[in-house]
Parts: structure tokens; sequence; C-alpha cells
């Protein structure tokens, strides 16, 4: 039997009163940002997806899938740790918009070596959140940190692999 007790008004479980380590306001407004990044980084990759044309169209338009699903999953993952963590995350496309650290994407159809250059450029932003707020984030909460090292990983071998397209050994 679960036993409740009166709690400002609200009634609270004893499950509810063990909830354990909650994120903090600087650890939670960090993830945030990761998070809107990542989403818009998502947003962005599938812009590009849909108006890439030109010499290599076809394996850049299924790359640009890759970093589409990373950046999905990823958003995911920080969203749901956000959540563990007491945070409430915040992806509506108005906050997105207003507060993406991304540089906002191009219009229009643009050939291959652009889309090339404007994802790496965009895969490197985002890694770039993850490195900035990582050591304030690890000082609070270590496992978060490992979740941004593997979010730091997959999104730097990504743009290596996006950003070969455009290199040569001439």
């Amino acid at each position: 039997m679960t036993t409740t007790t009166a709690t400002s008004g609200k009634r609270r479980t004893e499950a509810d009163a063990s909830v354990g380590f909650t994120a903090s306001r600087h650890l939670a407004e960090a993830l945030q940002q990761v998070l809107v990044d990542l989403v818009e980084l998502h947003l962005q990759g599938k812009q590009a997806h849909w108006n890439v044309i030109g010499h290599n169209f076809r394996d850049l338009h299924l790359q640009l899938d890759e970093v589409v699903d990373e950046a999905r999953g990823q958003s995911d993952t920080i969203a749901e740790r956000m959540r563990a963590l007491g945070a409430v995350p915040d992806a509506r496309t108005d906050v997105v918009a207003a507060t993406t650290t991304l540089p906002a994407f191009p219009e229009g159809e643009l050939d291959v070596p652009k889309v090339v250059d404007l994802t790496a450029t965009r895969l490197h932003a985002a890694a770039d959140t993850c490195r900035k707020v990582h050591d304030g984030v690890d000082s609070e909460d270590p496992t978060t940190a490992d979740q941004l090292h593997q979010i730091i990983e997959n999104l730097e071998k990504l743009a290596w692999m996006v950003r070969a397209e455009n290199r040569s050994t001439a």
C-alpha cells in the first residue's frame, strides 16, 4: 500500500519522495541548448537532403539521412535524460528557432560541394555546443557527460565522413 503526504497542497506518494538526483538549473539549461542544436541539426539535415543537387547527389543524399538519424536519436537521448533528471525539455519550433546556435541554412537547391561544407559546419557546431557545456555538466553529473562524449564522437565522425566528399589528394 502506498502512503501519501500532503505537500504544498499536492499529494505525494512515497515513490515521489525518493526521486533521487535532479538537475540543477545550470545542468537543465546546458542540456536544453544541446537539445535545440540537435533538433535544428535534424531539421537542417532534412532541408539539405531534400534540396541537394549535382554530381554525387545520391551518395550525399543518403549520407544526409545518417546525419538526420543521428541528430534525431541523440536529441531523444538528451530529452529523455532531461526527464530522468526532473528537467523539462522544450523543442517547440519557436524555441528551437530562437535559441539554436547553429547558423541558418540557406533556402533552395544547393550543389553537392556547398551542402558538404554547410553540413560539416553544422555538425561541428553541434559538437562544439556539447564541448562548451561538457565541463559544467561533468562536474554535476558525470553520467550525462558520458552521453555528451558519445554525441561528440558521433557528430565529429559524421563531419569527417561528409567533409571527405570535397577532399582530394591533389
